[in-house]
């Protein structure tokens, strides 16, 4: 797990990369839910990159799925929890990371908490979800 604290410009640069996500339709080379979205928000808010590792390993819904299974997870949160500390849904706070259960072999779709709400990436841009829907949350410095 990676020790993560928050710069002091975070929720300046929380609200840059959520218009940046805003901007850019969903693909599998470099902006879904892990490394674009997971990924992008831990290293906009701290400038650490936990998604490192991940980047540029993959460019398909397959590849993604592949990298998943050959790094020993069964579903994205728990890849997710592996580099993120886990706490209850309710206690997720602006800029941390949310699961979302969905019938698919990822298990969970990401999505980035803003108070009552959670921002998922559509496929074209971002959409937003209630924050009730996720299951799993993790932490973000």
């Amino acid at each position: 797990m990676i020790e993560l604290t928050r710069v002091d410009d975070w929720r300046r640069r929380f609200a840059e990369e959520i218009d940046r996500m805003w901007r850019t339709p969903f693909n599998w080379d470099g902006h879904d839910c892990v490394v674009g979205l997971a990924g992008n928000m831990a290293l906009a808010i701290t400038g650490v990159d936990c998604a490192a590792e991940y980047r540029g390993t993959y460019k398909t819904a397959a590849g993604a799925l592949k990298v998943m299974r050959a790094a020993g997870f069964e579903n994205i949160g728990d890849m997710v929890a592996s580099f993120l500390p886990e706490v209850h849904p309710s206690l997720a706070h602006v800029g941390d990371i949310a699961a979302i259960p969905v019938e698919s072999p990822f298990g969970y779709a990401l999505g980035v908490v803003n108070g009552e709400r959670i921002f998922v990436l559509m496929p074209n841009g971002v959409g937003t979800v209630d924050l009730l829907d996720a299951k799993r949350a993790f932490k973000v410095g």
